[in-house]
């Protein structure tokens, strides 16, 4: 079995069966976010990552998906049809087998720490920055695709037909792969993501790397779920009500 083949074959048999079980503690309210400093270089001693709460999300992540297309200009290209519009975050609604309860969250790029993606991709267009972002160099990538096929998270699209009206902070082209960026754009101006923006209520952004952050203490408080936490790839997004 191929090293896609092995991480594609443990999502699609696990997805369906796994609920994951997550509590939120009376009283928490995500309400205050942080990023990093315009003026902080690049380094390993920071790590972003995202802590989402479901519960609090009472639109299921419909105003993340809108700030995101507006953000990056995605999700309405002219040339495409709907099964070739591009999906940088998505909804998704997860149902509990015993109990039937449903949960709907937003699923995006997990940002892995040791991201399938990177792994297989021939050129290094699929990278991971040393601040734990993962991205696409866009003047590198070939469009093979590989990146999507072991990505466990469907996190990624390709970009099929000619693109117009680009925004100038989201390069994007035909012929190669996509997917949410954390914002880089945004992040390295010392802004927070547009979804978290978006959803200020529900989302949190911050360094996993200091435990002093407001998202370390409520993770080492509260705890967070990772989907799919069994392939082992220590992910940057974090879940509480799921």
């Amino acid at each position: 079995m191929s090293y896609i083949d092995s991480y594609r074959r443990k999502f699609l048999g696990g997805l369906a069966g796994t609920a994951a079980v997550a509590s939120l503690a009376p009283g928490v309210f995500l309400r205050e976010v942080q990023a990093k400093p315009a003026e902080q270089a690049v380094t390993d001693k920071v790590r972003w990552g995202m802590l989402i709460d479901t519960t609090k999300l009472t639109d299921g992540g419909d105003a993340c998906v809108k700030a995101c297309q507006n953000e990056h200009g995605w999700g309405h290209d002219p040339e495409s049809n709907d099964a070739q519009q591009a999906q940088w975050i998505r909804k998704v609604t997860v149902t509990e087998k015993l109990t039937g309860h449903t949960t709907t969250l937003p699923v995006m790029c997990q940002h892995c720490e040791t991201a399938p993606c990177v792994d297989v991709c021939p050129t290094g267009a699929s990278m991971k920055r040393a601040d734990g972002i993962v991205q696409v160099n866009k003047h590198i990538c070939i469009g093979c695709r590989y990146c999507m096929m072991a990505c466990p998270y469907k996190a990624r699209s390709f970009v099929h037909e000619n693109l117009t009206d680009q925004l100038p902070g989201t390069p994007r082209g035909k012929g190669t792969v996509e997917s949410c960026n954390m914002c880089v754009n945004r992040v390295d101006e010392g802004k927070n993501p547009a979804c978290v923006d978006a959803a200020p209520q529900a989302m949190l952004f911050g360094d996993l790397n200091d435990p002093q952050s407001r998202i370390s203490i409520a993770l080492k408080t509260y705890g967070g779920t990772q989907i799919r936490a069994d392939l082992g790839l220590n992910t940057g997004v974090r879940y509480w009500g799921i």
